[in-house]
């Protein structure tokens, strides 16, 4: 439930509540029960939805208790009479409590005339479920104590309570919500002057219409309302409505106006008057409360552009502002320092233009992702095509802009270096991928650079495989130690470099065992480089310390990789021939079969 109509604060006593909803009763019953039945205006029960609207539920109780007695006492001593007094007052209250429920249930929050929503959900219900049903229940019990038609009854029921409604019920809500007051503080001394120059040409309007006017000039109230409507707002709208009821309904109770010129009874010129009234309301407020929510949320976005453009001007973060087509509409000054062009310059040109064509078929993919997932970030990193400083990678955020219907109408970016990260980024990736004691790349990185080169094999490509293990490596380690075992590692990868090209690839696949990945080759050749780094490790021993020297030998197992292979198949392959290797005595090459 939203919070404006949980947490209010402004309630009546109850016996204060009591008291006016009795007075405003006893003034309905003597002033307007034209036929003697039923009331033809009603304004008590706009003061009981006001209060429930605008107080907690638990101070509920109290009101309707307050509200039903004085209701219970006016009809006893001024309406139909002890018999209908309890049955009336009962009426009312359903009739309060109803449409306090339903707004309380579907509106957004409780300023019925602040803003369109809760202003249709409160007119809604006091024009449908509520009155319908009372003014029902209150025309069978007219019909039954006055013998007046129920359908006549219910209409003077539905007419007045559904006019009184909407007439007093917003302007009380807001006194009682203190919106008044905060709008005499808020506004300056020139609004509130103009705000009551306008309701005084208004009142004088309406007085010359309705007593000095010799022709129906109803029409002519409309322009001082609009005025009113859109110069000052939905507070002076609601006591606009106020002062035309009261200046209105007077003059046509007392035979005066255009609506005397109406032939029949004095409770139909009422209903005309009702009805015009209601027009009026419902022609006013409605526009007052989309202007009043117009205006707020002008103010919103007044206050979101002063944050926008601080947070924008003063980030070292470059800001861009990009239509749907990808044209840049705004920059901030910090992409002087990042991009080296004057953010007027780059205004009107194509965005994606700024980014190395490496990586621009994805920041476009990034934008339109944007403006089709309005409601979601899109984050995508990009090489800038040119740059001031050192600028090599850049992060880009993305978020869709929208306009009053949701429709996405361009992207705000923010573009942040992400040089200094990338490098850590490929520092530690290097680190993970090159084995920390021989320099060789690890198993998982070697078996990357394997499926990258059978997916080259694929194309047309020859790569050969080969598998080694060091011969009596355990007899080292036994011999002279894990720290010995350690340099002969080291040095046996050292041994192998200067015999490899610059497209091949040796990796430590785990203890004394390598892999070394021979690109662009075929078996033949594989062969004699192969032998070539057999012979350099194995005439070169490895020095241990000043007196010691461990001599080196490999085995190794050779497979021409294929396309139809995978790596696991490969190497198992590569590991059956280097079994054979190691089963035919050792420091030899045998091919997979």
């Amino acid at each position: 439930m939203p919070s404006s109509l949980r947490h209010t604060s402004s309630a009546l006593p109850p016996i204060l509540l009591g008291c006016a909803y009795y007075a405003l009763a006893v003034l309905a019953l003597c002033t307007s029960r034209f036929e003697g039945g039923l009331a033809f205006i009603w304004g008590a029960n706009a003061l009981l939805m006001a209060q429930l609207l605008a107080s907690k539920e638990r101070h509920w109780p109290r009101a309707l208790a307050a509200c039903g007695l004085a209701s219970v006492i006016a009809t006893s001593l001024y309406g139909m009479g002890p018999l209908a007094a309890v049955p009336m007052a009962a009426l009312n209250l359903l009739e309060a409590l109803t449409v306090a429920i339903l707004c309380r249930r579907y509106a957004r929050d409780g300023r019925i005339g602040g803003s369109p929503q809760p202003l249709l959900v409160y007119v809604v219900a006091l024009c449908g479920p509520a009155n319908i049903i009372a003014g029902a229940g209150a025309g069978l019990v007219a019909a039954q104590l006055t013998g007046a038609a129920f359908s006549a009854a219910w209409l003077q029921w539905y007419a007045g309570h559904v006019l009184g409604g909407m007439t007093c019920t917003p302007i009380l809500m807001m006194f009682m919500k203190g919106e008044y007051r905060r709008w005499l503080e808020q506004s300056s001394c020139r609004e509130r002057v103009e705000a009551a120059g306008l309701l005084l040409l208004f009142a004088l309007a309406t007085a010359f219409v309705f007593y000095v006017a010799r022709y129906p000039m109803l029409f002519a109230l409309t322009l001082p309302m609009l005025l009113i409507v859109f110069r000052v707002g939905n507070l002076a709208t609601a006591a606009a409505v106020m002062i035309l009821a009261l200046i209105g309904g007077i003059a046509t109770m007392t035979g005066h106006g255009p609506l005397h010129m109406v032939p029949g009874t004095l409770g139909l010129r009422m209903q005309f008057f009702q009805l015009y009234l209601a027009f009026t309301y419902l022609l006013s407020t409605p526009m007052a409360a989309e202007l009043n929510s117009r205006r707020l949320l002008f103010q919103m976005l007044q206050e979101s552009e002063a944050r926008y453009r601080t947070i924008a001007e003063n980030s070292g973060d470059v800001v861009l502002n990009i239509n749907v087509e990808g044209v840049i509409g705004y920059a901030s000054p910090s992409a002087a320092e990042q991009m080296g062009c004057a953010p007027e310059m780059l205004i009107g040109q194509d965005a994606a233009k700024l980014v190395d064509p490496r990586d621009r078929v994805r920041v476009i993919a990034t934008h339109r992702r944007a403006l089709a997932q309005p409601g979601q970030v899109q984050t995508v990193e990009f090489r800038p095509l040119v740059s001031a400083s050192e600028l090599q990678w850049c992060e880009m955020v993305t978020r869709a802009v929208l306009d009053e219907r949701g429709r996405a109408t361009g992207v705000v970016s923010t573009i942040r270096d992400m040089s200094r990260h990338k490098a850590r980024q490929q520092a530690l990736l290097q680190v993970a991928a090159q084995d920390s004691l021989t320099g060789a790349d690890t198993r998982r990185a070697f078996m990357g650079k394997l499926e990258q080169e059978i997916e080259r094999v694929r194309r047309g490509q020859r790569s050969c495989l080969l598998l080694i293990d060091i011969d009596h490596f355990k007899a080292v380690n036994d011999q002279h130690g894990h720290g010995a075992g350690d340099r002969v590692l080291a040095g046996f990868v050292e041994r192998l470099r200067p015999g490899l090209r610059g497209i091949d690839s040796v990796g430590r696949l785990g203890g004394e065992e390598f892999a070394i990945l021979l690109s662009g080759t075929d078996i033949n050749c594989a062969s004699m480089i192969c032998e070539r780094l057999r012979l350099m490790v194995a005439g070169s021993p490895v020095r241990l310390d000043a007196d010691r020297h461990v001599a080196v030998t490999f085995s190794a197992g050779l497979v021409e990789l294929d396309a139809l292979s995978s790596c696991s198949e490969l190497l198992d392959a590569a590991d059956k021939a280097l079994y054979r290797a190691k089963h035919s005595g050792r420091n030899c090459l045998r091919h997979a079969a």
